[in-house]
């Protein structure tokens, strides 16, 4: 019987009529997908295969590393501007740690003069530069070229873990090495910067820096 709205159950009382069994009638109740991957995908902008390598969002390139050491190891190598003109440190990073660690094998341990030196010597370069270029130049970069060119000093200080270096012949090698680090640099930093015709202006003070790490090297 119904009573205002209201089914009157065999057990006595009133029911309202959404709490009455419905009959069923074999089908499943299917929930409305509110949630999918297209909308997902719609809300972070991109899918994950879209999304850049872990070590190009950290800032290391393998490809330009190995440019760059190539750009060094080759003197005569043109430079491309738009590479060397990047704030990479992570070739820099390891080229001090080997030449830390080349000290060391020589009975040298010297990783707070490294670290120092080439800190000052970072900081003198950039305020040169960026008095003599137009463009400027962020100190990234400057520690960077700088960081790069620092391979060459491994090479001597490998060089001094078995032969001394203070005869004629040592003398030799560190003149030669001090104008491969500071031919590179200026090499680098003419390219980097369109400071054309002023490379022997910036070779000297890379010189001066690179003769201090020869001397911790030799002495």
């Amino acid at each position: 019987r119904h009573y205002g709205g209201y089914e009157y159950a065999q057990q006595g009382g009133f029911v309202p009529p959404d709490m009455v069994q419905q009959p069923y009638t074999g089908q499943i109740y299917q929930p409305t997908q509110s949630y999918s991957a297209a909308s997902a995908q719609s809300f972070y902008g991109s899918s994950f295969e879209d999304e850049p390598p872990l070590l190009e969002e950290l800032g290391i390139n393998f490809d330009h590393i190995w440019q760059k050491t190539l750009t060094v190891l080759h003197p005569l190598k043109v430079a491309d501007g738009s590479i060397m003109n990047e704030t990479d440190l992570a070739g820099p990073m390891v080229f001090c740690l080997a030449f830390g660690a080349t000290l060391l094998l020589a009975g040298k341990i010297q990783f707070g003069y490294v670290y120092g030196i080439s800190a000052i010597g970072c900081l003198g370069m950039f305020c040169l530069l960026n008095l003599m270029s137009v463009t400027g130049v962020s100190f990234g970069c400057v520690a960077s070229v700088l960081g790069y060119c620092l391979l060459p000093m491994i090479l001597l200080s490998s060089f001094a873990i078995v032969f001394s270096l203070q005869g004629m012949m040592g003398i030799i090698l560190t003149a030669g090495i001090i104008g491969w680090c500071s031919f590179s640099a200026s090499k680098i930093f003419i390219s980097a910067l369109a400071m054309e015709g002023q490379q022997l202006l910036v070779a000297y003070p890379c010189a001066l820096l690179y003769g201090v790490f020869a001397l911790i090297s030799i002495f």
